[in-house]
């Protein structure tokens, strides 16, 4: 009989049949009953991987999945779930005819794309991860942009009501996985450098994070600081102290920057330089106290205030380009409305006793099952009219990695 590791959801066995079963599915498959099973392998994986990882056993998931190439599967879920979210759910919203007894199954698609970072965010740590990526690497640092770059966008105001939605958590752990990426430079390919640096010069957005904060603001004198899942009013004294967030940009700064490879590719032009520059005001003696790998930052930041570095050498080699956002998108190009109309018909409109057998068979164990339950209940009580534009948020703690859950309920 197999014995489990001491911090196990998972017999080992268990955890081995679901990283074999986990596969891609076709935008209009989001939200089947295939699907549905993934998301729930994904689920009680991502549990396992953190339990792993808190009592140092995560070894085992780790090689599961990396001698089965499952990285650039999830990565192709994380990019379809996106494009899902971007151009299927508004229609969703916007249809007249579209009155569900639950959003349940919608809550969960949504959900999708936290449950699959958080996961990538566990494992991305050790290098054989990353390194298993492969191809789809590039995918995973063009999505690491386009999120890093919403999370750079925020004003102040908008951080209070983004930072209910699942949006905000999803960017953050973005952070999270991007900085381990920049730690295996020496391990990527060579076009995963050019683009994280040149393409899409993620220095200067890096700076950005820097200069904006998104994860903290002012509000009455108060400060305030998002960490571990929450908002919350940090102490005087604490004012000065850096977060888990602010370590997470410094040390992707510093490995960029730092790296040989990165400084003979990165493009020091005038705009870039000034960006870079401006990080000078933020190396406080403080800060340094704190972190004082900072200090060989800090050199160099100061002998590129007196120099121009060279050009960027440029090597002649076939760049590889991402591929699977645009796939997907010519894949649906010009069926979005027919997509959405199938979802409702067939994925997304299910009767009582499809919701109860389906809840029936989740892992009874598992607290993001029993939330579900529990906001099925209430989703059935208030689904008196359709969900067109009316919003409610909610935060549940699942474990110490918290999700936040986005609820589509109508009042």
């Amino acid at each position: 009989m197999e014995e489990p590791c001491p911090a196990a959801l998972l017999l080992p066995g268990e955890a081995e049949a679901l990283v074999e079963s986990l596969r891609t599915f076709q935008l209009r498959e989001i939200g089947s009953h295939g699907w549905l099973r993934q998301h729930e392998y994904v689920e009680k994986l991502n549990m396992q991987a953190i339990l792993s990882a808190s009592a140092g056993h995560e070894q085992f998931l780790t090689e599961l999945l990396v001698n089965n190439a499952k990285i650039p599967t999830l990565i192709q879920e994380l990019i379809t779930v996106e494009i899902w979210k971007q151009k299927i759910f508004p229609i969703l919203c916007r249809l007249e005819d579209f009155k569900p007894k639950s959003t349940l199954p919608i809550y969960l698609v949504l959900r999708h794309e936290a449950s699959l970072i958080n996961l990538l965010e566990t494992v991305f740590f050790h290098k054989e991860i990353c390194e298993s990526a492969e191809d789809t690497i590039l995918d995973l640092i063009d999505y690491s942009h386009r999120k890093l770059t919403l999370l750079a966008a925020q004003s102040t105001s908008e951080l209070k009501k983004q930072a209910e939605a699942m949006e905000f958590e999803i960017s953050l752990k973005t952070l999270s996985v991007f900085r381990f990426i920049t730690g295996l430079v020496d391990s990527l390919p060579v076009s995963a450098v050019t683009r994280m640096l040149n393409t899409h010069n993620f220095p200067c957005l890096l700076v950005q994070l820097v200069e904006h904060c998104p994860w903290s603001y002012h509000e009455e004198g108060k400060l305030k600081k998002f960490e571990n899942g929450s908002w919350y009013e940090v102490p005087h004294k604490d004012h000065v102290k850096m977060t888990k967030l602010d370590g997470q940009v410094w040390i992707a700064l510093y490995n960029l920057l730092l790296s040989s490879e990165c400084q003979r590719k990165y493009n020091f032009n005038n705009f870039s330089k000034g960006q870079l520059l401006k990080l000078r005001a933020y190396l406080t003696d403080v800060l340094l106290d704190q972190f004082p790998n900072l200090l060989e930052l800090q050199r160099f930041l100061s002998h590129l205030a007196v120099t121009d570095p060279a050009p960027p050498k440029k090597d002649l080699i076939l760049e590889q380009v991402p591929v699977i956002w645009d796939q997907v998108i010519r894949e649906n190009s010009g069926k979005w409305q027919a997509i959405a109309k199938h979802q409702v018909n067939n994925m997304f409109s299910p009767s009582d006793e499809e919701l109860k057998r389906w809840i029936s068979l989740r892992h009874p164990k598992t607290p993001y099952v029993l939330e579900a339950s529990k906001k099925h209940l209430e989703v059935q009580a208030k689904t008196t009219k359709n969900m067109k534009n009316r919003h409610k948020f909610a935060l549940k703690p699942m474990h110490k990695k918290l999700i936040w859950v986005k609820l589509f309920i109508v009042a």
